[in-house]
């Protein structure tokens, strides 16, 4: 990556920061010309080459991209497998940190997948190369044309990090996504600490539980971990899980969601 361009970052006053994690926003650029962007627009971030670098990885000391392609090869090596042969979709790729991480620690094949375009044309400018293909599709929409070319990669395992809960990927997609992975192929992906909490009536908590529970999915690594800070500087703390797909989701594990 080329050295970014540096942004002033401000948070939000003490008195206007007890906002739930999704509504989080910063403001950027001098005074007489800031800008506000909630955390979750990404297509504002990606459009400031940098930005989201500077923002979460180094203001809010995001351990994730690297916490989980870590994890990743460590399981596959323990299973007595080969990471570097691995053909990996990462899903919700953005502007491809995960994708860059994977190519270095030697994974043979990787494609992303991303619902904006902002986010493939981010990654084309700041990481070149990195993926064998990028593509934007929509994987609640089982007509997108992309499906058709995903499906002929034969993928075995995905990753899925910092992108599920706050409406960023749908359940239906996160669906499509763990679909398009051969049986006991492997994936990989971090969740908000709750979500794994019973008393979490979310979807993605749901799915989450019937996949572990339903015998879709055999976790072999679970690790409650420090995501990030806060823009308040408190640890939010996801887990971290790796598993190997038992067969696809069908339509009564989405039931009810």
């Amino acid at each position: 990556m080329t050295q970014p361009h540096r942004y002033e970052i401000r948070f939000p006053a003490a008195d206007q920061t007890l906002l739930e994690q999704g509504e989080s926003c910063f403001a950027t650029g001098d005074f007489a010309h800031e800008t506000k962007i909630r955390f979750h627009d990404y297509a504002a971030i990606y459009a400031r080459p940098g930005l989201y670098e500077q923002l979460f990885y180094e203001r809010l000391k995001c351990t994730s991209p690297r916490k989980l392609t870590r994890l990743l090869h460590q399981v596959v090596s323990e299973a007595g497998e080969d990471p570097s042969q691995l053909r990996v979709l990462d899903v919700g790729a953005g502007n491809g940190m995960v994708g860059e991480l994977l190519i270095e620690q030697g994974t043979s094949r990787v494609v992303g997948v991303d619902i904006l375009a902002d986010a493939r044309d981010a990654a084309a400018r700041d990481r070149p190369g990195v993926y064998d293909a990028y593509y934007v599709a929509d994987l609640t929409d089982p007509r997108d044309p992309a499906l058709k070319d995903l499906e002929s990669w034969n993928f075995d395992a995905m990753t899925c990090v910092a992108a599920i809960g706050f409406g960023d990927i749908p359940v239906a997609a996160f669906r499509t996504a763990c679909n398009l992975i051969a049986d006991q192929g492997w994936i990989s992906f971090n969740i908000k600490e709750s979500f794994l909490d019973r008393s979490d009536a979310s979807g993605f908590s749901q799915l989450i539980q019937r996949m572990i529970h339903d015998g879709y999915m055999r976790v072999h690594h679970l690790e409650r971990y420090r995501h990030r800070l806060s823009i308040e500087g408190r640890p939010l703390h996801y887990y971290a899980v790796v598993g190997r797909k038992s067969r696809d989701l069908d339509e009564s594990c989405l039931a009810g969601l």
